[in-house]
């Protein structure tokens, strides 16, 4: 009797969760597509903060977690330069500061806290803030399959090799070629997947 009760309030439990969520996810999946994000069929969406939702491009069967913040660091201009292919897992708190572009391949594991940035400060001319001078930027490429372990952040022109794995914590400041393991401040080559 015990193991039948915990079983039935189990499955209210699940069947409650996944009910009140998919119908949350809805209304936010109509309100981000009425302001032009583009959203795949089984693709949930939690809380998430979106300057610019016609941006934002995401694929079929993705796994988005909560407070997930979309930046488009520039005015307004055609899109999406935020692309999000299927069946990616982005964990919580993530940051995505493009201003040029990033694009993620199929089935790509990004954990949480993960970081993203495209563009820099300009520091050239010393007689205006840096704020002001423009900066360089360039593209974020993660190609398929490629897993980042928690709070990892990839910087502007970094392209990642299919299968590659990256260390939680790991700064990435240059490109890294598939099925290569890498970790560390900067990140560096710690090892090869196995073949």
């Amino acid at each position: 009797m015990v193991f039948s009760n915990r079983l039935l309030q189990k499955a209210f439990f699940k069947f409650k969760f996944r009910l009140i969520g998919s119908i949350k996810s809805y209304r936010k999946k109509i309100w981000w597509k009425v302001q032009g994000a583009s959203i795949g069929e089984r693709t949930n969406l939690p809380q998430l903060n979106i300057t610019w939702p016609h941006q934002l491009k995401i694929g079929n069967d993705c796994i988005l977690e909560d407070n997930i913040f979309f930046k488009f660091d520039g005015p307004w201009q055609p899109g999406p330069s935020i692309v999000i292919q299927d069946r990616v897992f982005i964990g919580r708190g993530c940051e995505f500061n493009i201003r040029k572009g990033i694009y993620i391949g199929n089935d790509c594991l990004i954990g949480s806290g993960c970081k993203f940035i495209d563009h820099d400060h300009g520091t050239a001319d010393l007689s205006q803030p840096m704020n002001l001078q423009p900066g360089p930027e360039s593209t974020i490429l993660l190609e398929e399959n490629v897993w980042l372990g928690v709070n990892v952040v990839v910087l502007k022109g970094v392209n990642l090799g299919q299968g590659a794995v990256i260390g939680a914590g790991a700064i990435v400041t240059k490109s890294i070629p598939a099925y290569e393991i890498w970790g560390g401040i900067p990140a560096r080559k710690i090892g090869d997947r196995p073949s």
